[in-house]
């Protein structure tokens, strides 16, 4: 029985055996079918002949062990898979002439009017930060006194206005997704802010005519038309303005990159400053139109300030639209769920050095995190047409791949910032109410609630500088780091300085209370004899962490970021402002809803609860945040 079991099967394919056909660039069939079609390159040399082996049936041979069976067909599937790597070999070599045709083409975004050795650098940086300093001066010039222009100019009640205003800074920072995908697909960074700075100087012009013209005054739609055109252009610039100084420098220059993000955000804060004093001074004792006719000509400016420097700036040319290239991933891993991944990785599909999907994006090393994605770029014959042009819906580069888990893994990371972003605007909120219950006089002088956010300006204007050139040598000598600590430590520290503020102000609030008992006010409508002079500290401590956290936040997504997407992560870091503005409105309407905490008589309140709630709050944000960072896992560049 043994005996015949042996002449039927005749000799097997031994895994030796197997090896050698392999080394030789033979095909293993060719042992046990010599008259049959070889699997190499004659079999391979079309999508129709390449159907068949996406489920590979072998014909019957009483010769094929189960193990040589199997290993024959992986054999086939590889055999597929390298002529797939090599028609797209082929179709890159194809396009080299056109690519090459493209890069001297004069519509690309670069510059070769000046030498390599003057292109970017400080002094184009410089410009831009320049440029920045007046949007910024022309933003705040209008938003730290819109609701007084509501209520002036338009006639409109303390609430309107109050809820106008807010929706009209609220669209600043969501108009920042617009700039972004426009940068990044189309226009690249410097045309993005040379178009919609055009749309933020006339939206200038509209407002200022409304405040001077008699036909136009005290006309809604027209001031209204104005602030908006000015929305969209500020929020467009915001992000591309940072992303645009940061490519002044070469993505090893870690320490330069850094003090660029200080340097920015020290520029943002003092133009908020110089605009919160002297141009709403302006305002109110010069009138509208000279206010509003100030900022136009400062935008003129900063347009002119702009241009002055395009020969000497370094540009990021575009590569379509990062929304589609994140959609066609997700569309192509779906279509290959049933697929199994190839134990080796070389057999996906890899971005070629001039391929137009990788073209101006550095490589991306394949992770193991969110492997269904990798399916995208397993090689089959359907992802070809019957031409043999490759289906971008169908087939994606490990490196596309990899740029959409690049976002993936920034998002938890991202939503740890939002509630930071509303300790932030409870300075303009929250704060005031607790400091109008408080003693403002100091001598003879008064002090208006509002104008104590001054110390956290003056705060980020001082520890900024102080970090670079102090903080930054003494925790290099302790981390071996030449930026001291890394990005994702400073935002931590920074978000550890939140919780410190609203502990300071939940113990201010609680020593408030009572002296309001001691005095007898609890049931008065009245300020206590404590000094406002003591919401200083939780005001510093709020700016102290903005220097940690805001920089470290925008340094971190810019560096994260993949090539081909860093004005939209940017945008996404502004928003964090816009989103914690509804974080902070949320927990207001709850707890007093639900407490009742923050009626309109404070000392008969609780707001140092609401205090101690934040601080919980952030405390388990901090938590999350940690856990984050300590499991995030860099991008890799080949």
């Amino acid at each position: 029985m043994a005996n015949a079991d042996t002449t039927t099967r005749g000799p097997s394919l031994s895994l030796t055996q197997f090896s050698s056909c392999c080394l030789k660039s033979e095909s293993p069939l060719s042992v046990f079918f010599p008259h049959s079609e070889k699997i190499d390159s004659p079999l391979l040399n079309s999508p129709h002949r390449l159907n068949r082996l996406r489920s590979p049936r072998l014909p019957h041979s009483p010769c094929l062990t189960p193990r040589a069976s199997t290993l024959v067909k992986r054999a086939i599937i590889d055999h597929s898979s390298a002529y797939c790597h090599w028609q797209i070999g082929l179709m890159e070599e194809a396009r080299e002439t056109l690519l090459v045709v493209e890069e001297e083409s004069p519509n690309e975004e670069r510059n070769t009017s000046a030498p390599d050795r003057q292109i970017g650098g400080w002094k184009p940086c410089s410009l831009i930060m320049c440029t920045e300093f007046c949007v910024c001066v022309a933003y705040y010039g209008i938003g730290r006194n819109l609701a007084v222009y509501l209520k002036t100019e338009l006639l409109e009640d303390s609430v309107t206005a109050a809820a106008q205003a807010s929706m009209w800074q609220g669209t600043c920072f969501l108009t920042t997704l617009i700039g972004a995908y426009m940068a990044d697909s189309h226009w690249g960074n410097y045309l993005t802010i040379a178009a919609f700075m055009g749309i933020y100087f006339m939206g200038l012009v509209v407002l200022t005519l409304s405040t001077s013209l008699p036909l136009l005054k005290h006309s809604h739609f027209t001031s209204y038309l104005g602030l908006y055109m000015v929305a969209l252009g500020v929020g467009s610039i915001k992000p591309c303005m940072s992303a645009f100084g940061a490519d002044q420098f070469d993505d090893a220059d870690t320490t330069a990159k850094g003090s660029f993000f200080s340097f920015y955000y020290l520029t943002v804060t003092i133009g908020a400053l110089l605009a919160g004093t002297v141009v709403v001074w302006i305002q109110d004792n010069y009138g509208w139109t000279i206010g509003f006719g100030l900022l136009t000509i400062l935008i003129g400016l900063a347009f002119t300030n702009l241009v002055s420097g395009s020969k000497f700036y370094r540009y990021r040319k575009p590569v379509g639209s990062p929304l589609t290239r994140m959609c066609q991933v997700i569309v192509a891993a779906t279509r290959k769920f049933n697929m199994d991944l190839p134990e080796n990785e070389s057999l996906l599909c890899k971005a070629t050095e001039k391929s137009e999907m990788s073209r101006g994006n550095e490589e991306l090393e394949n992770t193991p995190e969110f492997s269904f994605l990798n399916k995208a770029s397993i090689v089959s014959a359907s992802d070809f047409t019957t031409a043999g042009a490759l289906n971008p819906w169908r087939l994606c580069t490990t490196s596309q791949v990899e740029e959409l888990k690049s976002i993936l893994r920034l998002l938890p990371i991202w939503a740890t910032f939002i509630l930071f972003a509303s300790v932030s605007t409870q300075e303009s909120t929250v704060f005031v109410e607790q400091g109008i219950f408080m003693n403002t006089r100091l001598g003879s002088l008064n002090i208006p609630p509002a104008s104590l956010t001054t110390f956290d300006v003056l705060t980020v204007i001082v520890f900024t500088p102080l970090y670079d050139m102090i903080i930054i040598p003494i925790t290099r000598q302790f981390t071996g780091k030449e930026r001291g600590l890394s990005h994702l430590q400073r935002a931590g520290i920074g978000l550890f300085f939140s919780i410190i503020a609203m502990v300071s102000a939940a113990i201010l609030e609680t020593k408030r209370l009572e002296v309001a008992s001691e005095e007898g006010l609890v049931h008065k409508k009245a300020a206590v004899s404590m000094s406002i002079l003591w919401q200083i500290p939780q005001h510093v401590l709020v700016g102290i962490g903005e220097v940690l956290n805001q920089i470290g936040m925008l340094a971190f997504f810019y560096d994260q970021a993949p090539d081909s997407m860093r004005s939209l992560c940017l945008a996404l870091a502004l928003l964090t402002i816009s989103l914690g503005g509804y974080v902070t409105s949320i927990i207001l309407t709850t707890t007093d809803l639900v407490f009742g905490w923050i009626p309109d008589n404070l000392n008969q309140g609780h707001l140092d609860r609401f205090f101690w709630l934040v601080s919980g709050l952030c405390l388990l944000n901090l938590a999350v945040f940690v856990y984050l960072a300590s499991r995030f896992k860099y991008k890799r560049s080949s």
